[in-house]
């Protein structure tokens, strides 16, 4: 290869892209391919001499369709999934193409300043307090650890322990407090932390999923030393948003670090008529988020932020004789995230923000939940379907007929249709159909679509007719 190689290549991938993403609106949401037909289109022995560069690429695209789930569709409800919004895409296509490491100013004042202003934007935009620190991770997995890393930093430095320095092993232990419907994130954080699932204190949660702040209080009460509490915006079933403000109070008059996974449920403060489901969320200590939610930005996007940014820095800032650190003005990514070598992922985060503005996001997260209740509505008036939460945000879940069976049948059924995506669950012990609106290009057309889907399936597994197919 030589560098003239460039430009026929970008331009043979950017007509592929543009098809894939042309075909996005009407093509078969699910994969068609498993493991097994796609280990026998790429597989092989490694080649000895190499195969030519636009044949590799046309491998890639020839398969893409078949392999690849259609997240970024507009009929895609399967997961807490957006789709990458056009400029992000092209955002993220250039960061690629720069091929910085972002890790530290030096190696690129460009990213260092797009990240900086990123992250004040989001602070803006969030309303949260203006100097906390910011760090731009992989995913909200990564945003929870290195949120509870400043958490873990802050209890035990007032606790008179330096465990940056001396680790945990002597400390004095900590109690971490969540929800009996935390997800699962906040647990695997607590493992790599080194707390261990074990320290984890659950408190009971309501029908809907929200902890109860008036168990919270009790199980704090009866817990000695440093208390780290974790709270949730957003359940990932039903949207649920814990009572924040009451668990706020809780934690302050206990002395506890609160922390709140807003994975997408953060995204609400964005909107006029969401912003009062998250009421009492800046009350908290560290919050973590991830933009390719509901910002709608390609994957690699999560967000940590920490109210004292000087905790923050001490959890995860690194030195070395060899590395150039200013320490002045000029923000050193490596400051505030787990990783040295890194992309400059706050870049589609900038031009998304740039492009949509406060009001552009604004619609976005209320058109999602607006689509969301036009789902619960349609579903619910249909004959032996359930919807069993309130629709307070995102989520809707369904239940068809009496039993589990026939409810995993459908979302089965839906699947195998291709219309639309739609993953199933387990709430309160009950089989659901779980539907996240979270997508920019989703319209009310594709959502009457999709409930025309649904109950078509429902209706023929109702009569005995195996749903066209499955």
């Amino acid at each position: 290869m030589d560098i003239r190689d460039f430009g026929p290549l970008l331009s043979r991938a950017h007509a592929h892209a543009e098809a894939y993403l042309d075909a996005l609106p009407s093509r078969f949401v699910g994969a068609q391919a498993g493991r097994d037909e796609m280990m026998a289109a790429f597989g092989g022995a490694l080649p000895r001499h190499g195969e030519a560069a636009d044949g590799v690429i046309d491998r890639l695209a020839a398969n893409a369709a078949r392999g690849t789930q259609a997240c970024a569709a507009p009929r895609y409800f399967g997961f807490v999934i957006g789709g990458a919004l056009p400029v992000a895409l092209a955002a993220d296509w250039l960061v690629s193409t720069w091929d910085q490491n972002a890790g530290i100013h030096v190696i690129s004042p460009l990213a260092a300043a797009l990240e900086e202003i990123a992250a004040q934007w989001l602070l803006e935009l969030f309303d949260l307090p203006r100097d906390s620190g910011v760090g731009f991770v992989t995913g909200c997995q990564m945003a929870h650890f290195t949120c509870l890393a400043a958490a873990r930093h802050g209890v035990l430095r007032q606790a008179g322990w330096d465990v940056e320095a001396d680790g945990l092993h002597g400390a004095p232990r900590i109690h971490v407090v969540a929800s009996a419907e935390a997800h699962v994130t906040v647990d695997v954080a607590l493992r790599y932390l080194g707390f261990g699932t074990r320290a984890l204190v659950h408190v009971d949660a309501d029908d809907q999923g929200r902890m109860r702040a008036d168990r919270l209080r009790d199980v704090v009460a009866g817990l000695d030393g440093p208390v780290i509490v974790c709270a949730q915006a957003g359940n990932v079933n039903t949207g649920a948003f814990d009572p924040l403000r009451e668990i706020a109070g809780v934690a302050r008059q206990r002395g506890a670090w609160l922390h709140v996974d807003g994975a997408f449920g953060l995204w609400a403060r964005a909107g006029t008529d969401t912003r009062g489901v998250a009421d009492g969320i800046e009350l908290a200590d560290s919050w973590a988020t991830d933009a390719h939610k509901w910002l709608n930005v390609p994957y690699d996007s999560g967000v940590a932020i920490v109210r004292d940014a000087a905790v923050h820095r001490a959890a995860m800032t690194v030195s070395a004789a060899y590395l150039v650190q200013t320490r002045g003005a000029e923000r050193d990514a490596v400051d505030w995230v787990p990783e040295f070598s890194r992309r400059a992922r706050g870049i589609p985060v900038y031009a998304a923000l740039r492009a949509l503005g406060r009001d552009g996001v604004a619609a976005m997260v209320e058109r999602c939940c607006a689509h969301a209740r036009r789902f619960a509505r349609a579903l619910a008036d249909a004959p032996g379907v359930r919807v069993l939460n309130d629709v307070v945000l995102n989520q809707v879940l369904v239940r068809f007929g009496d039993d589990d069976a026939m409810t995993r049948a459908v979302v089965a059924g839906v699947q195998a249709d291709g219309t639309c995506w739609a993953s199933g669950t387990t709430w309160h012990g009950l089989a659901a159909m779980r539907i996240s609106v979270s997508n920019w290009a989703t319209t009310e057309a594709d959502v009457d679509l999709s409930v025309d889907a649904m109950l078509r399936v429902h209706r023929r597994l109702a009569k005995g007719v195996a749903p066209q197919g499955a």
